[in-house]
């Protein structure tokens, strides 16, 4: 009796142990390099980076519509989330950058993606952003206290819902 009550117990500490793990390691980005030719999400390996449009032209064509669906866009990636690589921003024409999330979240970039040319496939849409969200993304970007207490507007900007990234040069 003494030995199946050790038995159980043993199998409760071992769950639980692999568990509190598994909780760890979605807590971080994905390591990888990042180098050129690897994609993330849905498989955009595919893809030709003569498809993808330049962010100049996504900008141009939000100015008439406020979203556009199945779209690649090709641009450089200026920021990762610190936390778990759960959003990047694209350099845009005027230096500020667009937002991209992961579809779903069903997948996450490591940090070394910064620096480096991608081809997003997804959808583009116009919106304002809150200043909660703002702030919670510029906690996530390891921004000093300063810079998140500046945040006092919402932003309009381009949000992109990727459902691939790669990575190009």
């Amino acid at each position: 009796m003494k030995l199946v009550i050790c038995s159980i117990l043993l199998s409760i500490c071992f769950s639980t142990l692999s568990f509190s793990q598994e909780a760890v390691e979605k807590k971080s980005p994905p390591a990888g390099n990042a180098i050129v030719g690897d994609y993330y999400g849905t498989d955009v390996s595919e893809i030709s980076e003569s498809k993808a449009i330049s962010v100049e032209k996504l900008e141009n064509e939000l100015k008439n519509t406020k979203k556009s669906e199945n779209v690649t866009v090709k641009g450089l990636v200026t920021d990762v989330c610190e936390k778990r690589g759960c959003w990047l921003t694209i350099k845009t024409e005027d230096g500020s950058g667009f937002f991209v999330k992961m579809k779903d979240y069903a997948f996450f970039v490591p940090t070394t993606l910064k620096g480096k040319n991608v081809v997003l496939e997804g959808t583009a849409e116009k919106m304002i952003t809150s200043i909660e969200e703002l702030k919670h993304y510029a906690k996530d970007a390891k921004k000093t206290k300063a810079e998140i207490d500046a945040i006092i507007t919402p932003k309009e900007e381009i949000r992109f819902l990727a459902a691939g990234i790669k990575v190009v040069e």
